[in-house]
Parts: C-alpha cells; sequence; structure tokens
C-alpha cells in the first residue's frame, strides 16, 4: 500500500511543505487539507505532481480530525498557532506520527507521556527557529561538557527595509502578532524569567544584511526544559532599525488587544482587525525576503573555552517562487517527516529537534538534506 502523508493547512508554509514532499517521495500519496475543499485542490493543482490531492478538513472539530488522521501515516502541521497543540492531541488520539510548525502558546513536551504510551513520535517547532536552531544547538551541546550561553537571533526580512514599518509578511500575520505580545521566558544568571515583549532591543550587525535590531522573543520553546545548566540563554527577533519603535506605538494604541470592544453596533476585537490590516497592507508579492539566523553557543569542553556560532542567511528562491521563510520552515518539516519515515527517528513520545540533532546520523541527515536544498550553514569556532 501506498505511504500517505496529511499537510494540515494550505498557506505560505503548508503548500511548500506539501510540494517538497511530492517531490521528494514521488511514490507517497500528500494530501493538503484546510476548511476550504476549492483552495486545497487548488493548491494541490499548483503544485501539479500527480501524488498531490487537496481535501476539506476543520481543524477546529476534533472528531472530524481524529478520523482524518488515522487514514495518514504522518501528518504535518502548519496550521495557526492556537490550534498547534489541539492538532497535536488529535495525533495522538489517532495514534499517528507527527511534525508540527505552529508557534504554540503550550507547552509541547505536556504531551511526551501520551504520546510515548500512543508509541507515537510528535516533532514540535520543526521550522527556522524554533526548528533548525534547535538542530544546531543540540549537535553542539552533545559535543561540551558544561553550557554557558545559548543565543538565537532570527528575523525574515524583506531584502530591503519596506514602508511603513519596514517590514513586509511572509507567514501568518496572527503569529507575528503573537510575537509582539507573548512574554518571553528566558534564562539569566541561571534563573528562568519572564520578560516583556519587545524589550531587550540592541543593534547588530549582521553578515551579508548590515545593521539589524533585536528585541526578546518567545522562541526558546522546549530549549528550556532540555537545557538545563545554561547560565544565559534567550532568543531574539531581527528586524531593521525603527521597526520596534513604531511596533510599540501600534501596541501602546491598543491595536494588539485581544478584549473586544463596540464598534457602530458591533463588538470587534481590535487585534484581529489588526490581523487582518497586516495582510492586507504587508504582503507584498513583489518583494522578495530573506532570512537571517544566528546560532551561538558557549562553554567548556575538557576545561576548555569553546565558542561555536552559525550564520544562516536565505534568499527568495527565483526559479521555485518560494521565499526564504517559507523555504526555511516548510523544508526543514519536510526533511523531518521524511526522516521519520524512513526509520532514520524512532524515538517514542515528544521529540524536541534538539535531541535530534544530538545525535551524529541525524545531524548529518538533516543538513544535507538542507544543503540539498541550497540552505547553506555556516560555521565557526573559536
Amino acid at each position: 500500500m501506498l505511504m500517505e502523508m496529511l499537510v494540515l493547512g494550505y498557506g505560505n508554509i503548508g503548500s511548500v511543505t506539501a510540494s517538497d514532499l511530492a517531490e521528494s517521495l514521488p511514490s507517497t500519496q500528500i494530501v493538503i487539507a484546510g476548511r476550504s475543499k476549492r483552495k486545497a485542490e487548488e493548491i494541490a493543482n499548483s503544485i501539479n505532481r500527480g501524488n498531490v490531492v487537496g481535501a476539506q478538513l476543520d481543524a477546529t472539530d476534533h472528531h472530524e480530525l481524529v478520523k482524518t488522521m488515522k487514514k495518514s501515516d504522518i501528518v504535518v502541521g502548519a496550521l495557526p498557532g492556537n490550534l498547534g497543540y489541539k492538532s497535536m492531541k488529535a495525533a495522538v488520539e489517532a495514534r499517528v506520527d507527527m511534525v508540527d510548525v505552529s508557534y504554540m502558546p503550550e507547552n509541547p513536551l505536556a504531551l511526551d507521556r501520551e504520546a510515548a504510551k500512543a508509541g507515537v513520535t510528535i516533532v514540535p517547532d520543526c521550522g527556522v527557529a524554533p526548528g533548525i536552531s534547535n538542530v544546531l544547538i543540540g549537535h553542539i551541546i552533545s559535543k561540551l561538557n558544561k553550557i554557558k550561553n545559548v543565543f538565537i537571533m532570527v528575523g525574515g526580512l524583506p531584502e530591503n527595509p519596506v514602508p511603513p514599518l519596514g517590514y513586509t509578511i511572509t507567514w501568518s500575520a496572527e503569529g507575528l502578532i503573537d510575537e509582539y505580545t507573548r512574554r518571553a521566558t528566558i534564562v539569566r544568571n541561571g534563573e528562568q524569567v519572564e520578560v516583556e515583549p519587545l524589550s531587550g532591543l540592541e543593534e547588530i550587525e549582521f553578515p551579508g544584511v548590515g545593521k539589524l535590531e533585536s528585541f526578546y522573543t518567545d522562541g526558546l520553546r522546549t530549549l528550556i526544559h532540555t537545557i538545563k545548566d545554561a547560565t544565559n540563554m534567550w532568543e531574539k527577533t531581527l528586524r531593521y532599525p525603527g521597526h520596534v519603535e513604531k511596533v510599540k506605538l501600534l501596541k501602546a494604541l491598543g491595536f494588539l488587544d485581544e478584549h473586544k470592544m463596540e464598534v457602530d453596533e458591533s463588538r470587534l476585537a481590535p487585534r484581529a482587525l489588526t490581523a487582518r490590516l497586516f495582510e492586507s497592507k504587508l504582503q507584498r508579492h513583489d518583494v522578495k525576503d530573506i532570512l537571517a539566523l544566528k546560532v551561538e553557543v558557549t562553554g567548556t569542553k575538557q576545561e576548555a573555552r569553546k565558542n561555536y556560532t552559525y550564520h544562516l542567511l536565505d534568499r527568495y528562491d527565483e526559479e521555485k517562487k518560494v521565499t526564504a521563510m517559507a523555504r526555511t520552515t516548510g523544508y526543514p518539516a519536510s526533511i523531518v517527516a521524511q526522516l521519520i519515515a524512513g526509520r532514520a527517528v524512532t524515538d517514542k513520545g515528544v521529540v524536541p529537534l534538539e535531541r535530534l540533532g544530538a545525535k551524529e546520523e541525524v545531524f548529518k541527515k538533516f543538513t544535507g538534506e538542507l544543503e540539498k536544498r541550497k540552505i547553506e550553514i555556516v560555521k565557526s569556532i573559536s
């Protein structure tokens, strides 16, 4: 029987993941599903491969979600963050392996015991950061005796600043607003602390890009629970200088608030309107994007101090018309799904990517597949 993979979500990330799976696994049936059957079929037809079909699925309907998942061998979740944890719970109930890229507020490791008992593999946060960053960090810490600092900086940006925010949207508007409003957990002097979103502002020089500003975001995710001995650990998002000041103005004026307010006899959450406006005004298909990622880990190996730094700078794919954000988020999800299908990953339970990165063979396969897709990571050790 043919293997079947189900991709939940047909947005920028889900469609690219489905396309990569279809190209990499021509004998596997790829089902891309979403609320609109017409849209799902349209995306499937645009991929233009005989092993991709579109299907209607309401991911908010738990019964329907479990029923659909049971028909598949592996599920890839590319849904908004508010549906990510629910879809992983459905995968556990359906007893199907799953890879997920959603930016959920919940801790996916809370499902570890249930997933292990069900005999399934659930890999959360399988994008760029969290995602590629976790694989790199897991690989580094496996080579060190003690960890001091773990720092991540990441940003999806237009090639050049674009008014009014110096930014264009290449992923979920809701996920973007989450970044700007969700308190971030970091490690400072060995203690976990929560910091305000958009805080910790500093300017850096990124190779190949120039000056950028960075600020705390809640991107450590599973690393908070799997790396216990770091002295300092944080993730910061990268933007062009001046962006944070403008977003803080929107926030101060209430445009990112979730509480509904009355407008012309209707009740409306300002955040919901802002998300739609962001989609309308900041989605610029005529503007090419870049993805900048820096991972830095310092520690000791046999008493010697070591500093590992990785840089990744990816650009819009002119040939396939795929954004750098979709490449560095959708491809990792596809690669890990393929590693599960090929039995290179057999761990059961909720499996964070840093655990996979610590396995030399898996690390080589993962980074090798990124290289095949021309996602280049530059490493330096001092």
